[in-house]
């Protein structure tokens, strides 16, 4: 979702005087020279990129600019009037840099050691007990003008002596007059960080948004680089690479010693780092700079390439009192990259040129091609090892309640310097530019579509109402919905209707809700339901809703119960990284199927329970936002741990069974740098009492009661056993194990990239009283279910297969019968 809203902004609002001067360093044959450092008279300075390229932006204009770079000569290049793009050839030297080092070992990796050694007593988070900083971050999309060649272009062609007919090309020209006026986009934030306690918390004070009256709290969560660069894990763009400091990093890295440079007046090695895999943005690469007294990094540059063209840079300032360089400020850049693909967000493409052959003409460039992400924060107001106690210690982001509020007074005090007049500009026309284009509303229906919704004024309609199928009603054709901040932020509706073909029959639902604190997002809702359901399914009222556009699993489902009663329930957020459900029903439950219910000789046909249920999902390791809206999950991680207790309430409302549930699910989710992810979910139910067959456990089955496979192809579900039949299996007691393996997408050819997954899963389980249970026939799982098999996912436009095979004590006599062959889809948004 963060990405999501944070690419829409990036590109759709591109569809809409600095000076400046590009080029590249190579050497006497022609080959780029990575990370040279350029610099100017007036202490400008960048380095080269991965391809030799550079861009050195400077408020005013130089008179030349230095090219050095270790091995060659330095040179001086004469800045003209009428020169924008500088090739420079530097000429090798003889003389080397000192080697510090003594050793037969390459000297950068040596150095890279000592740094690894020293990371402890160098991080502030570890070698400091506490400290807290402000900082002043502005994020703008903006275009260097310059770059843009900004003609009418035009062609003429003669029809005869007497008419003539010109084709005008103005895009360009209309681009560059309006990145001259104003930004793109533009945002600027004033945070306050706070250690201690070895925790990290980011209170935002102020936030002003280009073209939004409310922020939108997926951007500010959103990260861009890692705030320390001694993480393990060092993060660009929400993807984490691993650091080319970490413990195991001299496995995956190569290192060069480029040069030695003063900063700060110390003296700091120039190392070069590249991933040593040979495809294709396989991760990081960039410069240390690092101390040669403390081993400290000074400064870092850190790139990766690939559909972005993504950097991010650190600079310290060394604390003599402490002994410790602290960031001072950071740097984010993206722009457009290459791809195979181009990339659709709500109705707009993005356009990029692919690997093709030398003789293939490439995509002319759009003005838009030189369209840039620039993100630039200042430290200020150090303190050390302090002692004010953070408040809410257990959120990662608080953003305090009047942060989109503050008056113009507020900015001018943190800014490091006044914003310039295209600035100025920027928030008056791009605020005009919003409302014109409906951006704010656009990227709203954006967030309602993922969830599942579509807004229609104060109603959000439930796209999941609208139509799906199952084997017991048909197709079951309905409308529903919630009633959205448009109508209330306090108080809500929501119900729906709907009807099977099928059986015939119309179910609904309605209910409301009043919110009890809005800080922990604390609800008190009610509801009154007649709706069927599928027996022994287990549902934890704390799962987060998925949405998608047909749900295939249900289609074979044939047995339900039908269910019509009350439930009322409190919602909440209160507990540090939770969320919980405390609930109280009564519902008539009669079974859609040949059943009965066996209690000490009286058959039951239908019955009434009044239940009392208490869920929760912990989160120990997610990053939590605190908004004036609510609290929310900013980073998902894990583990994660779901606990459910359902007990039954005897003599209460017509109550007819005594008996008690405990459920649990423990997901576990691990992404590789090398894009493959391993996925583990445990999950296991105790039942005990008298419980009838619709409320026991079945293990979600997918697999249909027909001869051959190619009967049994259907969609595989989400967590199911494919291989397992309808109805086959009942337990009161069940524990179940899937692991799943993901690789990276192959390239087969341009529009055919599969996904291979490697899935197994296992269960076992025990069923008390089966006496009690009259009418089905079934088994047990005493002895264990086990299968496993392949998945190859988005092989075509989100279409793909997988295969299943079945196997252990409950393996069938006839071979074809233990094997599943599934069609699967997954919708990929490209974000």
């Amino acid at each position: 979702m963060k990405l999501f809203c944070f690419l829409t902004l990036f590109f759709t609002l591109t569809i809409q005087a600095q000076f400046q001067i590009n080029g590249i360093v190579t050497d006497p044959s022609s080959k780029p020279l990575p990370f040279a450092t350029i610099s100017t008279s007036d202490n400008n300075n960048t380095i080269t990129d991965v391809d030799g390229k550079f861009i050195l932006n400077s408020t005013v204009r130089p008179a030349s600019f230095t090219v050095s770079y270790i091995g060659f000569q330095t040179k001086t290049i004469v800045i003209l009037n009428d020169k924008k793009f500088y090739p420079v050839a530097l000429l090798q030297q003889t003389d080397n840099l000192k080697e510090v080092v003594v050793s037969n070992e390459n000297p950068a990796l040596t150095i890279i050691k000592k740094v690894i050694a020293s990371r402890d007593k160098n991080d502030p988070q570890k070698k400091l007990r506490s400290f807290e900083y402000k900082t002043y971050n502005k994020l703008i999309v903006t275009a260097n003008q310059d770059s843009i060649d900004g003609r009418i272009d035009s062609s003429a062609a003669y029809k005869d002596l007497n008419k003539k007919s010109i084709n005008i090309d103005s895009s360009d020209y209309k681009f560059k007059e309006i990145i001259s006026r104003q930004h793109l986009f533009q945002t600027e934030k004033v945070s306050q960080y706070q250690f201690g306690n070895n925790k990290l918390k980011e209170t935002i004070l102020g936030t002003k948004m280009a073209g939004f009256n409310q922020p939108v709290y997926e951007i500010i969560a959103f990260n861009l680089q890692s705030i320390s660069i001694y993480d393990p894990k060092y993060e660009l763009f929400e993807t984490k690479y691993e650091n080319p400091i970490s413990n195991g990093a001299p496995n995956s890295y190569n290192y060069k010693l480029l040069d030695s440079v003063n900063i700060k007046g110390r003296t700091t090695y120039m190392i070069y780092f590249k991933n040593k895999k040979k495809r294709k943005s396989s991760g990081l690469e960039g410069v240390l700079y690092i101390d040669q007294e403390n081993f400290a990094v000074a400064k870092a540059v850190m790139r990766i390439k690939g559909i972005l063209d993504i950097s991010g840079i650190h600079e310290f300032e060394y604390v003599p009192s402490e002994k410790i360089w602290f960031q001072s400020n950071t740097t984010f850049k993206i722009v457009k990259g290459k791809n195979d693909d181009d990339i659709k967000i709500l109705g707009g493409t993005i356009q990029f040129d692919g690997d093709v052959e030398e003789n293939f003409e490439k995509r002319k460039k759009a003005a838009s091609d030189f369209t840039y992400l620039l993100s630039e924060s200042n430290s200020f107001d150090i303190h050390y090892n302090t002692t004010t106690p953070i408040k809410n210690p257990s959120l990662y982001i608080e953003i305090a309640d009047d942060a989109s509020k503050k008056p113009e007074s507020f900015w001018q005090a943190y800014r490091k310097e006044n914003l310039d007049l295209k600035s100025q500009r920027s928030y008056l026309l791009l605020d005009s530019l919003s409302i014109r284009n409906r951006v704010e509303k656009r990227l709203g229906i954006g967030r309602k579509i993922i969830n599942g919704f579509y807004p229609i004024g104060p109603v959000d309609l439930d796209l999941k109402k609208i139509v799906s199928y199952n084997n017991y009603e048909g197709f079951r054709l309905g409308l529903g919905g919630i009633t959205n901040e448009r109508f209330s932020k306090n108080f809500r509706l929501e119900g729906y209707g709907a009807y099977g073909t099928k059986d015939g029959v119309f179910k609904y639902s309605a209910g409301s809700g009043v919110l009890v604190d809005k800080s922990t997002n604390t609800w008190f809702n009610v509801y009154y339901t007649d709706d069927v359901r599928e027996i022994a399914s287990t549902v934890f009222a704390v799962d987060k809703r998925v949405f998608k556009i047909y749900d295939p699993r249900p289609i074979n489902i044939s047995t339900f119960y039908e269910y019509t009663g009350w439930r009322t329930n409190l919602q909440s957020k209160f507990i540090p990284k939770t969320e919980a459900v405390l609930e109280l029903s009564r519902n008539y439950i009669e079974p859609k199927f040949d059943y009965l219910f066996n209690l000490n000789g009286k058959l039951y046909s239908s019955y009434v329970m009044t239940t009392a249920m208490f869920s929760i999902v912990w989160a120990p390791f997610s990053d939590f936002m605190q908004t004036p809206t609510g609290r929310t999950e900013s980073d998902k991680r894990f583990p994660r741990f779901t606990f459910q207790y359902t007990q039954t309430l005897p003599d209460v409302l017509g109550n007819d069974f005594n008996f008690g549930k405990i459920d649990f699910k423990a997901e576990y989710e691990k992404k590789y740098l090398n894009r493959q992810k391993t996925s583990l979910l445990l999950q296991a139910g105790y039942a005990f009492g008298d419980v009838p067959l619709t409320h026991l456990y079945n293990t979600a089955p997918n697999n249909l009661t027909k001869e051959t496979v190619v009967q049994r192809i259907t969609f595989s579900g989400r967590n199911a056993f494919e291989t397992m039949y309808f109805n086959e299996f009942f337990s009161s007691q069940y524990l179940m194990f899937q692991i799943k393996h993901g690789f990276d997408r192959i390239k087969i050819l341009k529009k055919v990239r599969p996904s291979l997954v490697l899935v197994t899963r296992m269960a076992w389980g025990h069923l008390e009283n089966p006496e009690q249970h009259v009418g089905p026939v079934y088994k047990t799982l005493d002895k264990g279910f086990f299968e496993s098999g392949i998945e190859l996912n988005k092989i075509y436009k989100g279409l793909g297969l997988a295969g299943f095979y079945r196997y252990g004590p409950n393996q069938l006599l006839k071979f074809e019968n233990n094997i599943a062959v599934k069609i699967s889809y997954v919708i990929d948004l490209g974000l």
